[in-house]
Order: C-alpha cells, then structure tokens, then sequence
C-alpha cells in the first residue's frame, strides 16, 4: 500500500506541476512537487512515516500564514509521510470579540492554505484541538468559547473536510476520537484546556484497553496540552499543561501507550519519563520559545517520525524551519528539570 502511494505521490507530482513559494500562494491546480532544499533532504522512508506539526497560528483572527508554515506543507508531500499529525492550534480563536464570520473565514484560510493542499496530494491529515481551536475552559459551568467550538465542529464534519481516517470510535469528533493507521493506534485527545473531564477519562481508558488498541502494533496518544511544561516563561505555569499529570501518564503506561504527542509549548523537546515518550513538537507558526532550561534560541520547526518494520525505535528528523536546517539533538539539553518533574531526552534513554 505504501509503494503504490508513495510511487504515485513522486511520478505523479513530476507530472503536476510546482509551488509558488516566492508569493506563499499554493496553486490550486498544481501539486506539491518541488524537490526539498538540499539541507532539507529526508531520510530513507521506514515502513511508516508521520510528518508531526504544531501551532500554526498567528495573531488572533489572522487569516494568512506565516511563509514558514506555508514552506512546510509544500515540502511535505516530497517526504512521502504516511500521516500528518498536527497538536493543535490551526487557527487563532480564544478571544471573545471574534464573530462567527471571523471564526469561518479562520477555518477557510486553514482550508486554503492547509488542509486542501495535503488533501490534494493524498495525504491523510489527523489532528487535536488547541485553545486557540476549540477551547474547552468552562466559565459558570458554560463553554466559555461556545462559538470556537461550534466554528470548528462546522467545518470538521463538513463531509468535504473530515479527514479519510480509520475511525475506531468518532461519537465525539472532533474533539476526541480514535482510529488505526498501518496497524498503529491513535487515541486522539481534547486536551484544550488543563483539565480532562471525568467522562472524557473514562472514554480514553476504555478506548486504551479495547483489544482493538491492544492488538495494535504501537499506541500513540494526541493532545494538545503536555503533561509537563518544557519552555519558558508562561508556558511553565499551572495551566498551560495538564493537571493530574502524572495519573495520567500512569494510565498512558498501564495500557503500554509508546509516544504522547503534545503541542503549546512552542518549543521542541522530545523526552521521556518512565515507560513513557514524549513529544514535545515545536511550534511551526507564530511564538516559538526558549526551553525551560538551556541557551538555545526560539526557532519554528516540524519533526518527521520513520516507524520501522517491526520494530519500536523511533527515528526523530527534526527541521528547523528558519534556517532550513536538520536540529542536531546533542544540542538539545540532555535532561530538563521542569516544574512538573524531571525529563530525559529520548535518545538518552537506556535500552
């Protein structure tokens, strides 16, 4: 299945056309089929490949793109992923004086610029809901960003946008749902906000444990606000990562969950902590931040993941998008001392 995608994806893109990168436009009629820049190159495919990007978004009720976002999906359909995952924050909602025609105009530039041109090249996209998407936070027992909510519900189960996934479970889509990918599971989270609902625990544990997750080569989970906080500044604050962390990644390890994929942070950190990994993804728009700890500077960036045949060893490809260059992890801190607790970065992990 994946030869043949694959192959129609490189022989069939030739044959499409190009990118209008200069003027940061995607051509509607044309495919993405620019070779990548030479720093930019991707590694040999392994049996699966996800292209994992976060945090798009620029100032509140933008409607365009930084060039950075729009420079990645043109490039990623020449690495051939299998899935784009993407931890939140497509548009830039959360703030209460946007009108449902702004909320729309939002999710139609999202179309545009986003989903639309992967969709094109017949790459499956999934995705969880961030604050600036679909805020959960209550106020007086009320959603307090109602029409984000609603704004994203519209447009994601418009049948021209949901994406062709293997559901397992849709009954909440899009705000949290499950599907299988080459035999990998996707437990797909609202995390939006600090706090996991009682009913939406619940739904994750028995979605964990169902045979269909179990018998699954890997487990994967997806949402949008971390279990600990990684960068600087703000981000370090009780809410803007999950409460109840470690219950959570208690329940994470239980059911033999491998990566929990995270956006928010708006800074790269891939880690680990106990049995569990943690992908802390880098913003691709607006906003990137320093780590908790360390001296590197902000920079955008997208990591590519290859999942080999059989295999549990992840292979991380990290590009920073601002220089165009492949991140060298033994840059990165060897360990961060957060808040929450005390991280190791993945590579270091004993075997």
């Amino acid at each position: 299945m994946h030869g043949n995608r694959r192959q129609f994806l490189t022989y069939g893109g030739l044959a499409l056309g190009s990118v209008l990168i200069s003027r940061g436009i995607i051509a509607k009629s044309q495919a993405i089929a620019n070779s990548a820049p030479t720093a930019l190159n991707a590694p040999a495919p392994g049996e699966t490949r996800l292209v994992v990007i976060s945090d798009l978004n620029s100032a509140y009720g933008s409607t365009d793109y930084l060039s950075q976002v729009k420079r990645a999906i043109a490039l990623i359909p020449d690495w051939q992923p299998d899935l784009v995952l993407c931890a939140g924050d497509m548009v830039a909602g959360q703030k209460s004086s946007l009108t449902p025609a702004q909320l729309t105009s939002m999710w139609q530039a999202f179309e545009r610029y986003i989903a639309q041109p992967l969709r094109q090249a017949n790459i499956p996209f999934a995705f969880t809901l961030g604050n600036h998407d679909a805020s959960g936070s209550l106020r007086n027992g009320q959603y307090a960003f109602a029409a984000d909510r609603q704004a994203a519900s519209q447009y994601w189960r418009n049948p021209a946008h949901t994406p062709t996934l293997d559901f397992v479970d849709r009954r909440h889509f899009p705000f949290y749902y499950s599907f299988t990918q080459d035999n990998i599971f996707y437990s797909v989270w609202d995390a939006s906000t600090a706090r996991i609902s009682p009913a939406q625990l619940a739904w994750i544990e028995a979605s964990l444990a169902s045979d269909q997750a179990q018998r699954s080569r890997l487990r994967f989970a997806l949402g949008h606000l971390s279990l600990y906080p990684v960068a600087s500044g703000s981000r370090s604050e009780p809410g803007n990562y999950l409460h109840d962390g470690d219950r959570l990644q208690a329940l994470l390890e239980k059911y033999n969950v491998h990566t929990y994929i995270s956006g928010h942070q708006h800074a790269y950190y891939p880690a680990h902590r106990g049995q569990l990994e943690l992908l802390h993804t880098g913003a691709l728009g607006d906003g990137p931040r320093s780590l908790v700890q360390g001296n590197l500077s902000p920079y955008r960036s997208l990591t590519m993941i290859d999942i080999p045949r059989g295999g549990t060893n992840l292979r991380y490809t990290t590009y920073n998008m601002d220089r165009l260059t492949v991140v060298d992890h033994g840059t990165l801190p060897g360990s961060l001392n957060t808040p929450r607790g005390y991280l190791q970065r993945r590579d270091l992990r004993a075997t």
